[in-house]
């Protein structure tokens, strides 16, 4: 299933990948903080505020829009 060109520029916003920064690690657009970081912190319990905290330069609504556009494609897949 591909994206939507609506769901692809909203990800652009959200998420850069280099393979001059982080060897092309996808990161939050404007950091070096890794989107995979994001997901540990779930899986080890962590509220978005505490990954916050540890990550000053991601901002809450990019946090925000990218757990939005995650949504999105997993409900698509499971409707499917």
């Amino acid at each position: 299933m591909s994206m939507t060109p609506e769901q692809r520029a909203a990800l652009d916003e959200v998420v850069w990948v280099d393979p001059e920064r982080m060897s092309g690690t996808p990161c939050f657009r404007g950091t070096r903080v890794p989107i995979q970081t994001l997901i540990d912190h779930w899986e080890g319990g962590s509220t978005i505020e505490e990954f916050l905290e540890d990550f000053p330069t991601v901002s809450r609504g990019q946090a925000v829009k990218f757990i939005e556009l995650a949504k999105e494609r997993i409900l698509e897949c499971v409707s499917s």
